[in-house]
């Protein structure tokens, strides 16, 4: 006999959240190391809180928030809630239950200088990869390192003079136009640079001050951008430390010393570079960190390149070289798949915290898939 839809549904339902959402489904494995990993970070958050007060949004389920807006790549918070309202297996990540209200959207606005910070972005990922069963996956002596540009939350018509030079006149927009003309030599439209050469010593944006002039090569524009630098375990691609810096000329360079001198132990290491880290400087600094560099050889660089037989001559060299192409795959999935190729929010800080976000949601995926064996034996 055939059915017929009812367009009323039953008032009450008697099938839990949890049994909705398959027993193989990905983010089970990934919502139980992100809760232990926040587990370890309730005194980071007591500190951050009034032991007095009304009650916060509690702030474990913020940051599972802005984890699955990193995983599916939600374009803002506003559309992150309307998920939420609906979407029950949104609900389930976060710890709603289907009857509790969403937060007002300006609810992540007013925590982020709170949570969404370099500090507690850079203590999430340490705990996370301080885990029992993350530990073994490591290795403590071969690493990767590499930068990548990223583009700010500012555009060309922000740019401003710094220098407190005039801009030229307008140049003529069409036939017949000149400078002596009427409609020649007239006051530029903002964002009107044509014929000026545009620097970092002479231009500046207005609204993100800490963005800089940078790009990719000859064949790409000049964009205010930042540089987003990971450090890579090679054993399995997964990033042990992230920085982000101005767009300068030797950032790649001087972020990649940082991360190598915090990396722990007095006992030798390798770190594997592109050919942008093959300078004399760079290697002999590396090697005085006990750190040995095994960076791309650049041998069109005037003076050839700092890397000799010394280090290529050993197997281990190829295998770093070969390795070292697993940051790029971390670099795709921050910009393609989770919606970063253009930060929406402004100055070092903050692009730092949201990429260290977006860094730790990449582990939380490349884990859960590492771990899928030993999580369906537990």
């Amino acid at each position: 006999m055939r059915g017929h839809r009812e367009r009323s549904g039953s008032l009450f339902s008697y099938v839990s959240i949890e049994e909705r959402i398959p027993a193989s489904h990905p983010l089970r494995r990934i919502r139980k190391l992100a809760d232990q990993a926040l587990d370890r970070l309730n005194p980071t958050f007591c500190a951050l809180y009034a032991a007095e007060g009304r009650p916060s949004v509690p702030p474990e389920q913020l940051l599972l928030a802005s984890l699955l807006q990193a995983f599916y790549g939600i374009r803002s918070e506003r559309l992150l809630l309307e998920q939420l309202n609906y979407n029950l297996l949104f609900r389930w990540f976060v710890g709603l239950s289907p009857d509790d209200p969403i937060w007002h959207p300006t609810t992540f606005t007013k925590n982020r200088e709170r949570l969404l910070n370099e500090q507690v972005m850079g203590t999430f990922l340490e705990k996370l990869m301080a885990a029992p069963e993350v530990k073994p996956l490591l290795s403590d002596e071969h690493f990767s390192v590499d930068g990548t540009l990223l583009q700010a939350w500012a555009s060309h018509a922000s740019l401003e003079r710094i220098d407190g030079e005039d801009d030229p006149p307008a140049p003529p927009s069409g036939p017949g136009e000149g400078f002596g003309s009427p409609t020649g030599g007239k006051k530029r439209a903002k964002g009107d640079f044509r014929g000026i050469k545009l620097s970092n010593q002479t231009h500046r944006s207005s609204t993100d001050p800490d963005a800089l002039l940078c790009r990719k090569s000859n064949a790409h524009p000049a964009l205010p951008s930042y540089r987003g630098h990971v450090l890579m375990d090679n054993r399995h691609a997964l990033i042990a430390d992230c920085r982000v810096t101005q767009a300068v000329g030797t950032g790649e360079r001087d972020a990649a010393k940082t991360m190598a001198a915090a990396i722990p132990g007095a006992h030798q290491k390798t770190l594997g570079a592109d050919k942008n880290y093959d300078t004399r400087g760079f290697v002999a600094q590396m090697r005085q960190l006990g750190v040995t560099p095994h960076v791309a050889q650049n041998t069109a660089r005037p003076g050839g390149s700092a890397i000799d037989s010394r280090t290529t001559r050993h197997e281990g060299y190829a295998k770093s070289i070969n390795a070292r192409r697993g940051i790029e795959e971390v670099f795709g999935w921050i910009k393609q798949w989770s919606g970063l190729r253009q930060f929406k929010v402004r100055g070092t800080e903050n692009v730092s915290a949201v990429f260290g976000l977006h860094v730790i949601a990449s582990n939380l995926i490349r884990l859960g898939n590492l771990l899928k064996p030993v999580m369906a034996a537990a």
